[in-house]
């Protein structure tokens, strides 16, 4: 027996996906009504977590944050089977994933924290990644559960907190993604190159394609050989939110950018490649 705590978006897919590869699964949410819809398909839905719970051989989270997920996992205690396995597929700070652990080993528990890159469609078509780290041996225990709910299990080794961390900078990056996207339309509002034109420069030139490339350099420490110097970068990031300006716009992203720039032309680095305004986190 399954339990599927937290029937949101994606954990109401995970559970269909589950269900219909013949699984049994008992299902709670906070607003009941998620998971009493998962009946429909096949689920067991409990008004109580510790009801939901019970009897489970594993049970799998998707829950909002780490206040969420130790409120719930205390209200779902008396009901834990003993020797079952807790796998938190919520996105939560380091801290709490090494805790969790840690503490529910002391109570006779495996936690095992498991986030993912994956969103509904990926849940009910079991693609997508997961992340997981920890101890190997519970790892290689459940590790033909996991593989079966996403495309690809990334076992990232034996310290605890990882998956957590990489979890947190993988959504980080989305963020700066996306603020990036939000510039590049305000800045096309402005010199009046719609979205469909920015696509379609994109689907000739793929610059996320140079991200590994581009982590590869900073990380080599390689600002002597600049491919772009930081002096025209800045040029060219004043252009930008010039134009934006005269648009009425205002580019957040690059104004922040431009501010670490400035910081590092004072320190005399105008001849360096640009990417030394990362070298102070390495």
């Amino acid at each position: 027996m399954i339990a599927f705590i937290g029937t949101g978006l994606l954990g109401a897919n995970f559970t269909k996906a589950l269900l219909a590869k013949g699984e049994k699964v008992q299902v709670w949410n906070r607003t009941a009504s998620k998971a009493t819809a998962l009946e429909a398909d096949g689920a067991k839905a409990f008004d109580n977590v510790a009801d939901a719970v019970r009897g489970a051989s594993r049970i799998h989270l998707t829950l909002t944050d780490d206040a969420v997920v130790d409120a719930v996992l205390e209200q779902a205690a008396e009901g834990l089977t003993p020797g079952c396995y807790i796998i938190d597929h919520s996105t939560t700070s380091t801290e709490g994933a090494l805790r969790r652990t840690q503490q529910w080993a002391e109570r006779g528990f495996i936690y095992i924290h498991a986030p993912v890159f994956m969103g509904p469609v990926n849940a009910l078509e079991s693609s997508g990644y997961m992340l997981v780290s920890g101890d190997q041996e519970v790892i290689a225990k459940i590790t033909p559960w996991l593989s079966a709910m996403t495309g690809k299990l990334l076992n990232l080794g034996e310290r605890t907190e990882k998956a957590a961390g990489l979890k947190l900078i993988g959504n980080l990056f989305l963020i700066a993604l996306t603020s990036g996207i939000s510039d590049m339309l305000a800045l096309g509002k402005a010199v009046g190159v719609d979205g469909s034109d920015i696509l379609g420069l994109f689907s000739e030139w793929n610059p996320g394609a140079m991200a590994p490339g581009r982590l590869k350099r900073v990380l080599a420490a390689q600002f002597d050989n600049p491919s772009w110097e930081l002096q025209m970068a800045r040029k060219d990031a004043r252009l930008m939110m010039e134009e934006a300006a005269k648009g009425d716009k205002e580019l957040v992203m690059v104004s922040a950018v431009a501010k670490q720039m400035d910081q590092w032309l004072d320190k005399g680095h105008a001849h360096k490649d640009w990417t030394i305004i990362a070298s102070g986190n390495l």
